[in-house]
């Protein structure tokens, strides 16, 4: 099973004897454009560029002191190669590098362009993804790209392409750094518009020698840009910063951002509390609106008392804003008023003083980058829980995201679970409407919330709950997701919220509400209602793709009812009628694994098996066809008798993937012999212009670890068959 690919990736030793072995390779000899990786596998280090001419650019980098001490060199080439296919694999490597996690980029953060060009998504992103899966199989890269693009390491890399706001925005604060007439700045801005990325971006810009950077992404800013890195470099030629993150769980996410990349370090990204261990040149705070004051603090009031000790404040007046300006020569605030959640943050009327401060300059973000909603889902939501729609508004509608309300609580709890097998990063969210049992040491019960027949239970870590091993089966809280990005939420609106029809009004039930410090020194209900408002729109604007929702109250339920699009119960795996069938329109074939041989890849006919309806979710395609999947070898995933939904494999990296593979030489006991359902793992034997299956892992996803891994030698491989990636449970 050997391959000739349309591109080429050739090692060499990075020293002096590189531009001699140059000699035989006709792509450098010709100037013609090539991607290449310097990398050394003693210190994780690597650097990724792009060039015309090789011969003189590897004669620079062996000349930089930084460079030369790098020990290999990968040059990726192809006949399909020019200029801007070069500068976007090289932007796409530069990405999914840092992302990985295998290798620290010593590369600067500026001049990753989105570059357009002619057959970028057709031809170019199935040869990044072949170049890709090649350098996994030589220990350049690690994991799959489906899995970097979930992963933290690659949401928050400094390594990204700024739109035209997000440029603006970090103009805006470098100018306001520069000018000595302001102390602090305040970015505002609601969830999902930035603010941590523009955080990461402006520690790497500050913290990296300006000789990589490329200013040219930044078209006719170009100079402008430049002239004021310099001139920050020469204000803070060593800068003393620090990322004050408020919530705990958060931090110790961005934490681990910081050790992944070159130029910065964990130690950067503190607690509030931290900032009196030293003054700072630059302190910049991640959700601000976090920030606390001395009210319901539990046993952090203690810790609270130290630092005002030390910075010589009275601890019933001030608040860790105050511990941030006393110990920071300049301040970048970022701020939205709808995100304070608890009687404990700091007031907004703080702010406020803050504002009018004359050392204070303010500037705005508006545009949604999270959210595929963008700026319509938001004002939509906010005037859902504001009760300004009415029935003149329509149902929100929208091709690009899904907002769903669901009847029954065990429709989105499976909806939730299928998203995340498809996607990753789907979860369960509630209000705090029931109280937190499971984590006490006499728990009698290993549920915390029961609704209808559904048992569900809280979060079982505060610390990055989101991506825990245990987090699909779990119901996370605003403490656990406050912060983070998802694909899909789930959100459960509890007993403590309901809606007064006859004024048209959500009020709060103060008595089912319980979390303990978020309501107590509370007098003004109002004020808990704002709280409560703001965990609810803060948790409805975490999902990238969809926003599902289901709602205890029948009050409430019956008013969002009248906006929110419900959620459609399809009959799953309806075998149609004869005379229903519409091939590959509102059907796709149903297999008998037993009967199916040779038959996946023909065009079937209405009497050739049974048709089954196809999901809605789902464009019709002729590639899309169904099996019944025996056993508990991939019960992870694949209940033991489920109805699946596969697309026919054609071509592609299937590493890491579920698939459906057809070989006499298998022998599975769920399956008999012929077939099975699988995870699908390579390991490969690289050559000099191509690569060779040595041996292919045929992994089960299995509770029941009597279930052995399907080993395929290289002997093997010539039977086997990919029939179709999985794609759901139907």
């Amino acid at each position: 099973m050997s391959q000739n690919p349309v591109f080429s990736i050739k090692k060499f030793d990075f020293d002096s004897s590189l531009v001699s072995e140059f000699n035989n390779i006709h792509y450098v000899k010709d100037l013609w454009p090539v991607v290449y990786i310097l990398s050394d596998g003693n210190v994780n280090e690597a650097y990724v560029g792009e060039t015309t001419d090789a011969y003189a650019r590897m004669s620079s980098h062996l000349k930089n002191n930084i460079k030369n001490k790098l020990s290999a060199v990968h040059l990726i080439s192809s006949e399909r190669f020019n200029k801007s296919a070069t500068l976007d694999i090289e932007s796409n490597l530069i990405k999914y590098i840092s992302g990985d996690g295998q290798y620290k980029l010593i590369n600067g953060n500026i001049g990753l362009a989105n570059h357009n060009y002619y057959q970028k998504k057709e031809v170019y992103w199935d040869i990044f993804k072949s170049i890709w899966d090649n350098l996994r199989s030589v220990g350049i890269a690690k994991h799959p790209i489906d899995y970097i693009d979930n992963s933290d390491l690659f949401k928050y890399s400094p390594y990204k392409t700024l739109t035209s706001e997000q440029k603006s925005g970090l103009l805006v604060i470098m100018k306001n750094l520069l000018d000595n007439r302001y102390k602090n700045i305040i970015i505002e801005g609601g969830a999902g518009t930035g603010k941590t990325i523009l955080a990461i971006f402006l520690f790497k810009l500050l913290n990296t020698t300006n000789e990589d950077f490329n200013f040219e992404e930044f078209g006719n800013d170009e100079f402008e840009f430049m002239e004021i890195v310099f001139q920050l470099k020469i204000k803070y030629p060593n800068p003393k910063m620090a990322l004050v993150v408020p919530m705990s769980s958060f931090r110790t996410t961005l934490k681990k951002v910081f050790k992944n990349i070159k130029g910065l370090n964990a130690n950067m990204v503190i607690g509030p509390a931290e900032i009196v261990k030293d003054t700072f040149d630059i302190v910049i705070v991640d959700e601000s609106h976090r920030l606390r004051r001395r009210v319901n603090l539990g046993a952090y009031f203690r810790a609270f008392d130290v630092v005002c000790e030390k910075l010589q404040l009275d601890k019933y007046t001030c608040n860790e804003l105050d511990w941030i300006m006393k110990q920071s020569e300049s301040a970048v605030y970022f701020y939205d008023e709808n995100q304070s959640i608890k009687p404990s943050d700091v007031k907004k009327e703080d702010f406020d003083k803050l504002k009018v401060n004359g050392l204070t300059k303010i500037e705005h973000l508006k545009s949604q980058f999270r959210s595929k909603g963008g700026n319509d889902y938001v004002s939509y939501i906010d005037n859902l829980l504001k009760c300004k729609l009415d029935n003149s508004d329509t149902l929100f509608s929208s091709k690009e995201y899904e907002f769903i309300l669901f009847d029954s609580i065990e429709d989105i709890v499976n909806e939730i679970k299928s998203r995340d097998i498809e996607n990753g990063l789907s979860r369960l969210v509630a209000g705090y409407s029931w109280p937190w049992m499971t984590n006490k040491k006499d728990a009698k019960q290993d549920y915390d919330i029961e609704i209808e027949n559904t048992r569900l239970k809280w979060n079982s870590t505060n610390i990055d709950w989101v991506n825990s091993k245990n987090s699909r089966d779990e119901v996370g809280c605003i403490h656990t997701t406050q912060g983070y990005d998802l694909n899909y939420t789930g959100i459960i609106f509890g007993n403590e919220i309901t809606y007064d029809k006859a004024n048209n009004q959500i009020k709060i039930l103060k008595e089912n509400y319980y979390d303990v410090n978020g309501k107590q020194s509370i007098v003004d209900p109002e004020e808990l209602k704002n709280f409560i408002l703001n965990i609810y729109k803060t948790i409805m604007l975490r999902g990238i793709k969809g926003t599902y929702v289901y709602v205890c109250d029948k009050n409430l339920r019956n008013y969002f009812s009248q906006f929110i699009p419900k959620f459609k119960t399809e009959k799953q795996n309806v075998i149609l009628e004869d005379n229903e069938v519409i091939p590959y329109v509102n059907s796709i074939p149903l297999y008998d694994l037993k009967v199916a041989a040779g038959n996946f890849s023909e065009l079937q006919t209405v009497d050739d098996c049974e048709w089954i309806s196809l999901p809605a979710t789902y464009k019709p395609s002729q590639d899309l066809f169904a099996c019944k999947v025996i056993g508990e070898s991939m019960n992870k995933i694949i209940p033991n008798g489920s109805i699946c939904m596969f697309r026919k494999y054609s071509a592609g990296s299937r590493d890491g993937k579920i698939v459906l593979v057809e070989s006499t030489n298998i022998q599975d006991p769920d399956f008999g012999s012929g077939y099975t359902v699988k995870e699908y793992r390579s390991k490969k034997n690289m050559g000099n212009d191509t690569w060779i299956h040595e041996s292919i892992i045929l992994k089960p996803l299995s509770d029941n670890i009597e279930y052995q891994n399907i080993i395929l030698e290289e002997e093997d491989l010539s039977s086997l068959k990919v029939v179709g990636v999985f794609e759901c449970v139907l």
